[in-house]
């Protein structure tokens, strides 16, 4: 639990210095379409005056420190497919280059702009190539979900099973899960509201929008779960919020309230079922495959859905910064830029993440040897450890002997 845990406090440490240093410069600072250039090192530069290409009414440093939340929670967010075997000195050195060579080259892609002065004294905008080419993603469908969701997918194959794994093993706290589900539902408020850049009409659109959606993926997964396996679970009920959560991310700020729904409802219904068959058949295809929080379910293909929804429910008339979807008078076009800004996240995502994962593997090595895992990593990894384990560990000596 621990070791979980510390996996997602190591996100917040180690990634405020990357951002700090070089990764908002990468992402954020002038380049070209597919990287920053070093402009903003050490967030030289970053100060109290807005930057007009992102926000015009909020500081600079404002908007930096909102968009390094973002490049925090991803990397975490991959933890949930490895935790309880990747060694905790490869999954930092997999966070440093991760985050460098995969989120802030995505972040740049999809979000970043900048005005360039011509030879005429004219002034135009130049952007990331995937938002140059007209795809949406209002607050992390790509950059966030899928990003991390397909990197967790490879990094779970990679790194392979938990030697112990118990197919009916029960979640170690399931009060913790609510609680964690909880914290999460009302922090995306942030990030979908804050996306708007401004207390604003648009930014409580989103905020609606992202209440409606996670209620109705609570709903979606309750009775899905009631019909299906009898048992209304808490755990399937909160993972239906989150897919909620994520599935209308890259819309909150572009579709109706009533669309809203769908983006709760689709997504759910959606995850629900490739997960069922994902059960039965992926084991038969990479038998090392274990997800052990369904990162690639939730957020990968959660992402998928919402982003390539956006094609179909993006409205100008919520966000005349956005486009029409194939549902409010769009030709298509908004659709195919969607399905292309996803394919591209994914293909490259995933390999980057599988390139720097092999070279960990054949170097340091990912995972710990079993009896390590056994005795618990929280003990011999971070030398601390829940006083109600050590019957656990006592139980394990006694049967040794």
């Amino acid at each position: 639990m621990l070791n979980t845990m510390m996996m997602s406090f190591l996100t917040l440490g180690l990634v405020t210095v990357h951002w700090t240093i070089f990764g908002y410069s990468l992402a954020f600072a002038p380049g070209n379409s597919f990287i920053g250039y070093n402009k903003w090192f050490a967030l030289n530069g970053v100060g109290q005056t807005p930057n007009g290409d992102y926000a015009a009414t909020i500081p600079h440093n404002v908007y930096c420190v909102y968009q390094m939340m973002f490049a925090i929670i991803t990397p975490a967010i991959i933890s949930g497919a490895i935790v309880e075997r990747m060694k905790f000195s490869s999954y930092v050195i997999f966070t440093i280059l991760w985050t460098t060579f995969v989120y802030d080259v995505v972040a740049h892609w999809v979000w970043s702009a900048w005005s360039v002065t011509n030879a005429d004294g004219s002034v135009t905008t130049q952007y990331g190539w995937v938002r140059a080419l007209g795809a949406l993603d209002f607050a992390g469908g790509t950059v966030v979900h899928i990003s991390s969701g397909i990197s967790g997918f490879v990094a779970a194959i990679i790194v392979g099973k938990r030697h112990d794994k118990d197919e009916n093993a029960k979640p170690a706290n399931v009060v913790y899960v609510l609680l964690g589900g909880a914290l999460l539902w009302f922090g995306w408020f942030g990030f979908n509201a804050g996306s708007a850049l401004g207390s604003n009409g648009l930014a409580g659109q989103a905020f609606l929008n992202t209440n409606i959606a996670t209620g109705t993926g609570f709903v979606t997964w309750t009775f899905l779960d009631a019909a299906y396996k009898r048992e209304p679970s808490p755990i399937g009920a909160i993972s239906g919020a989150v897919v909620g959560l994520v599935g209308i991310t890259p819309a909150a700020g572009y579709v109706s309230t009533a669309s809203s729904i769908a983006f709760g409802a689709i997504p759910v219904l959606l995850v629900y079922w490739v997960n069922v068959l994902k059960a039965k058949f992926l084991p038969g295809l990479f038998p090392g495959y274990d997800d052990s929080l369904d990162v690639s379910g939730a957020h990968g293909f959660g992402g998928i859905i919402g982003c390539l929804m956006v094609g179909f429910f993006a409205s100008v008339d919520v966000n005349s910064g956005g486009a029409n979807g194939v549902f409010f008078g769009g030709q298509g076009y908004l659709l195919s830029y969607q399905a292309a800004g996803v394919a591209a996240v994914c293909v490259y995502s995933a390999g980057v993440s599988a390139i720097i994962l092999i070279v960990l593997k054949f170097t340091i090595g990912l995972s710990y040897e079993p009896s390590k895992i056994e005795e618990g990593l929280d003990l011999r990894v971070h030398g601390s450890i829940h006083s109600d384990v050590y019957v656990r560990l006592d139980t394990i000596q006694e049967n040794k002997e």
